[in-house]
């Protein structure tokens, strides 16, 4: 299994910018899921702060590189939509992976 995770920063002064819990939900699960080899999705995001981290999970390095281009449109919508700042992207293969 493969992961992509990508770090950014939301402003909460930024002028008609929406709830990053909805834009995950409502724009960025629903896009995602539609990509062949998702696996899933996991984000975090401190709200003092504003620092927001997603790490999607992919079936096979090949399935992460082939949803590249998607899913640079799918994190420049959402980053748009939430007001937050330029993106940084970094790919891993997961060694390990134990959910409860």
């Amino acid at each position: 299994m493969f992961a992509r995770v990508t770090m950014t920063s939301t402003s909460a002064s930024a002028e008609q910018a929406e709830d990053p819990t909805r834009v995950l939900q409502e724009r960025v699960l629903p896009a995602a899921r539609q990509l062949p080899g998702f696996k899933g999705v996991l984000s975090l995001m401190d709200r003092q702060t504003g620092k927001l981290l997603s790490v999607t999970l992919w079936e096979s390095e090949q399935a992460m590189r082939d949803s590249e281009e998607a899913s640079n449109r799918i994190r420049q919508d959402a980053v748009k939509a939430m007001g937050a700042g330029t993106p940084t992207v970094e790919r891993y293969e997961v060694v390990l992976d134990e959910r409860a």
